[in-house]
């Protein structure tokens, strides 16, 4: 997209440039039409050099039909120049618009990330405090455990003791 935009001015910047050499050539022109023109009424004034007023004539008409061409030429490319400069406005938009959306997306997807990051570290919290819990009540299940086990160790020998008395008696 940079390489349209970039390749656009270059486009009008030729184009301006074409346009202020039109431009430069339609003051020379009219320089010379009115330097002929100074020269006609010169030649007007000497009936002998008739032939020559003819001739300048013709070119004041031929640098007349010129500058018509140049007139037409300059305001076709004067529509020209309106037409890139507009498709570039629009282009220029449209990338401004895309990029707005853009930040837009970023922002929310930057918010949605806060929120999961919050989420996660509540969880770890609660994952922690659960862990927490778990080792306390496995230690206290260890310790029960180990109490049965004596409990049942000391039955084992009772019963065993039991046993034997009433073998002996």
């Amino acid at each position: 997209m940079e390489a349209e935009f970039s390749e656009m001015r270059n486009e009008l910047q030729s184009r301006d440039a074409l346009w202020r050499r039109i431009q430069l050539e339609c003051h020379q022109l009219h320089t010379e039409i009115l330097k002929i023109g100074e020269y006609k009424d010169m030649q007007e004034i000497q009936i002998k050099h008739q032939s020559s007023c003819v001739q300048i004539t013709e070119q004041l008409e031929n640098k007349n039909a010129e500058l018509l061409l140049l007139a037409q030429s300059q305001e076709h490319q004067r529509e020209e120049l309106n037409k890139i400069r507009n498709h570039l406005y629009r282009e220029e938009q449209s990338h401004r618009s895309e990029q707005e959306r853009m930040k837009t997306e970023i922002s929310d997807l930057t918010e949605e990330l806060h929120q999961k990051e919050i989420t996660i570290a509540t969880i770890m919290e609660k994952a922690s405090l659960l862990e927490r819990q778990l080792k306390m009540e496995l230690e206290i299940k260890d310790k029960l455990l180990a109490k049965q086990q004596l409990l049942d160790f000391r039955y084992n020998v009772i019963k065993s003791e039991n046993t034997h008395l009433k073998e002996m008696v």
